[in-house]
């Protein structure tokens, strides 16, 4: 899934407003296809390989799109995991699968990260020195 320039600039945009306020990390990981059985083994993957795992609160989260292969999963790490639930996950696909299937992956990719930034902010607000990013805003692309 190529971004045109403009939707990255917007994408990396919304990621930088949902970290800011909070000390949780959001990044988005695209790929052609998933070549695991469930796209939710292929971010936990994503996610380990790019030592998500190593922030502080564990309060990161990942986006994975598989374009061709059709597929994406989110994989919040412990820490946001144990304070939002699956209920909160589940919602968030729901609205990223119907973004998708209209064609409006950058716009539904926004609302997402959006949305969970907003419940970053309420559990793992900013420190005081508010220097709390610890992984790169950027979308990464796979092979």
């Amino acid at each position: 899934m190529l971004f045109s320039k403009e939707e990255e600039t917007r994408i990396l945009q919304t990621i930088q407003a949902a970290e800011r306020g909070t000390s949780g990390e959001i990044r988005l990981f695209i790929e052609d296809f998933c070549l695991r059985d469930h796209p939710v083994e292929r971010a936990e993957e994503v996610f380990q390989l790019f030592g998500m795992y190593n922030t502080k609160n564990r309060n990161a989260v990942l986006l994975y799109v598989a374009e061709k292969s059709r597929h994406f999963a989110i994989w919040g790490d412990a820490g946001i995991h144990q304070q939002v639930g699956n209920q909160f996950w589940e919602a968030e696909k729901k609205l990223l699968r119907e973004q998708l299937q209209a064609d409006n992956a950058a716009g539904g990719i926004m609302q997402v990260i959006s949305l969970i930034g907003d419940r970053l902010r309420a559990y793992f607000p900013s420190d005081d020195n508010h220097d709390d990013n610890e992984l790169p805003d950027e979308i990464i692309y796979g092979d």
